[in-house]
């Protein structure tokens, strides 16, 4: 008399860890932002090696190093938006708009077939 035929054992799903290290925005080093996460006082903090910027957001429970730093890319890009903004100033803006309207050609709007003279 055999065995009776067991079944195969499920296989364990391996999860991916997010990497806590990232690059840097101001200097471009790679693996130099080290992330870290203190959920006692909600605050997660990212720290680069090579040119000492720092970054602290407020994190839940459910927050990763990844969200930190996506965070922190955020603000640099609002503050680069900000910046952006503020370096016009409304002289420029309407002398430019000034050079645009005399240059631009006189049409009469979308043209058929017919009228193109082809």
């Amino acid at each position: 008399m055999g065995k009776r035929k067991s079944s195969a054992k499920p296989v364990k799903k391996i999860q991916q860890k997010l990497s806590t290290t990232f690059s840097c925005l101001f200097c471009n080093h790679e693996n130099s932002v080290t992330c870290t996460l203190e959920k006692k006082t909600g605050i997660g903090s990212l720290t680069c090696k090579v040119c000492g910027q720092t970054f602290q957001a407020s994190i839940n429970a459910l927050s990763e190093p990844i969200d930190v730093y996506c965070e922190w890319v955020d603000a640099c890009e609002a503050v680069a938006k900000n910046e952006e903004g503020a370096g016009k100033s409304a002289g420029d803006d309407k002398a430019r708009d000034d050079y645009e309207d005399d240059t631009r050609p006189a049409s009469k709007g979308v043209l058929s077939d017919s009228e193109d003279g082809f």
